[in-house]
């Protein structure tokens, strides 16, 4: 199968296109490289290194002998990303090409509104292309668990069956959404069922809970295909930070009493994800929705596996939650849809835990510490104003 990854130079879009590669489909990926950029502006780079994308594709290509082709340009050009369809011709495209951080969202009203306008108006040039070139091309497109917020209910996989005043239907499932980020993934998945249900597209909506890990069995072939490690309180995801505070000796950074329960899954999970979704496509005018977790844990609690496995004293410090949230709340979510299509979930062991740590170890000269605290307060740029 031809598949055209969109993202495929970040931290989940290039293990992805190296998953798929493995297992014999033909892929391209694309990508303007405004993640490296972000680097640069926040002053805070991968902790492991990375190289440049066509270094990467030569590296792949010398130790698989399989070749990735590579488009470089931004969802945002119609034209580009048009001609970058006919050119491949993909069976599916894979969506990871949006900026994918909630505080970078809320550092102030600029970044908010890049985010939405990036977000929002790419996946929108992306469905015109696909309804215009080829209406059969699958898409898969990368959302989140925090379009849901944390209500006071069970999660079901993106529809609710509602009785109201004695009628019955089949509607989305209400969105509480906790950034401008999250908003931004909301108006995409509205926007593909949409597309889905006027143009007869097809489409696999993934919301996916918070990633963790640094390794694919592909990326550890050779160190010039290894995926980003970031740190940062910016962009930083849970679980990693907190490895990287305790192999620096520095207490792991828990904002309020840790009540909030986050959806998580294995690095590894999350490509083998995208494989069976894209191996088992949705039908012509059919918006599926997998929720793509496989346990989940309260912030708390995974501050204290973290410190309970770390070979020495570990601190455990309560910051003041500089997000607005719930402290404590009800989650239960069904994530069934993957597991039915034949996902075996790799769950948080020892053993992955302790390969972080020695992944950090021997990178932790790259941390700069200043960002390691959060300095986005989610209330901060209306304050300040």
């Amino acid at each position: 199968m031809r598949v055209l990854v969109l993202g495929g130079d970040g931290y989940l879009g290039w293990p992805t296109a190296l998953h798929l590669s493995d297992r014999g489909h033909e892929v391209a990926v694309l990508d303007n490289f405004a993640r490296r950029r972000y680097d640069v502006e926040l002053g805070a780079e991968s902790l492991v290194p990375i190289e440049d994308l066509s270094t990467r594709a030569d590296a792949w290509h010398a130790v698989s002998g399989k070749r990735i082709e590579r488009y470089e340009g931004d969802l945002l050009d119609a034209e580009f990303l048009f001609d970058a369809v006919r050119d491949f011709r993909p069976s599916a495209i894979v969506h990871f090409a949006e900026q994918r951080s909630a505080p970078y969202s809320m550092i102030d009203r600029e970044h908010a509104v890049y985010t939405q306008h990036n977000n929002v108006v790419g996946n929108l040039n992306l469905l015109y292309a696909i309804a215009e070139i080829d209406p059969d091309i699958h898409l898969v497109k990368l959302g989140t668990m925090g379009e849901y917020g944390t209500p006071n209910i069970d999660i079901e996989e993106g529809w609710l069956e509602v009785e109201h005043n004695g009628r019955r239907d089949r509607m989305l499932y209400p969105k509480k959404p906790g950034s401008f980020y999250h908003l931004s993934k909301v108006h995409d998945s509205h926007n593909i069922e949409f597309a889905c249900r006027i143009w007869d597209l097809r489409a696999t909506d993934l919301n996916q809970g918070v990633v963790y890990g640094q390794q694919t069995p592909q990326t550890a072939l050779d160190p010039r295909l290894a995926t980003r490690f970031d740190y940062d309180a910016v962009f930083g995801t849970v679980l990693n930070r907190f490895v990287i505070q305790a192999v620096l000796g520095q207490p792991l950074t828990v904002y309020g009493k840790g009540g909030q329960t986050r959806g998580l899954i294995d690095i590894r999970d999350t490509v083998e994800c995208i494989r069976l979704a894209v191996e088992n496509p949705a039908g012509r005018g059919e918006f599926r929705v997998f929720n793509q977790m496989t346990e989940s844990l309260s912030v708390r609690e995974i501050a204290e596996l973290v410190a309970d496995r770390f070979p020495g004293p570990v601190q455990i410090e309560n910051l003041d939650n500089p997000r607005v949230e719930q402290p404590e709340h009800y989650y239960h979510v069904k994530h069934t849809g993957l597991v039915g299509l034949g996902l075996e979930p790799h769950l948080l062991s020892d053993t992955l835990i302790e390969s972080m740590f020695d992944i950090v170890g021997a990178n932790k000269h790259r941390v700069n510490d200043e960002r390691l605290r959060p300095t986005v307060r989610w209330r901060g740029a209306v304050e300040a104003s």
